[in-house]
């Protein structure tokens, strides 16, 4: 089960973080709303920071490819994460132009609808990140909300697609195991879960996650 943190702020979270053992580390840069929002410099520092076995996405809302695939050379992520939903026509322009990075697309799961956008998204990223927000709210939630979604239309959408696929959406120690059980996700994701009521990390709720899902004893 692979482990994505996200809202990364710090030297000091991202030496939490690495010290036990996380697959990738999320970046959150300019967004409408939510949490860890940094500047593309703080970015690039913790970028830079971070131990090269471990993957680092880049979270945007930028919808232009050009100006995506901009931005990611300069905060020099492994990893784009697509927030802000993008039409197909601009997927296939930033796989283009994207030089071989990675593209993690992100499906905000309100009903079944989903599944098709899911689908369609399948082609053009490498892959799939499951969350809750809603993009035609205003502002618009493209993450960060602390809430569940509708897990059995997570559970569809990982039968149909064979692109590995992220869960995220309010999942914490306590309900992240049924999580796994039910949708069989390749990896989860998590921010509001591990932290604070001020947004810190807290290093205690990051250990019972871990344990939770078997990678710490």
């Amino acid at each position: 089960m692979r482990v994505k943190i996200c809202c990364i702020k710090t030297p000091d979270e991202l030496k939490t973080v690495a010290k036990y053992g996380i697959d990738c580390v999320g970046f959150v840069s300019n967004m409408p709303s939510g949490p860890g929002i940094i500047s593309d410099k703080e970015i690039r520092r913790l970028v830079e920071a971070t131990p090269e076995e471990v993957d680092t996405f880049l979270l945007t809302s930028l919808t232009n490819p050009e100006e995506i695939v901009e931005q990611q050379k300069f905060c020099k992520t492994k990893t784009i994460q697509l927030c802000n939903p993008l039409e197909i026509d601009s997927l296939k322009k930033l796989r283009e132009i994207s030089d071989n990075v990675k593209i993690v697309g992100v499906v905000h799961v309100l009903g079944e609808d989903s599944i098709r956008r899911a689908n369609e998204m399948s082609k053009y990223v490498d892959a799939i990140l499951l969350d809750t927000g809603n993009p035609c709210e205003n502002p618009k939630k493209l993450g960060g909300t602390g809430r569940t979604h509708n897990w059995d239309i997570s559970k569809e959408i990982c039968k149909q697609i064979s692109n590995p696929i992220y869960l995220a959406g309010g999942l914490n120690y306590v309900n992240v195991s049924s999580a796994i059980e039910k949708v069989r996700p390749y990896g989860v994701d998590i921010c509001c879960g591990v932290r604070t009521a001020d947004d810190r990390l807290d290093e205690e709720k990051l250990k019972l996650f871990l344990k939770a899902i078997g990678r710490l004893d």
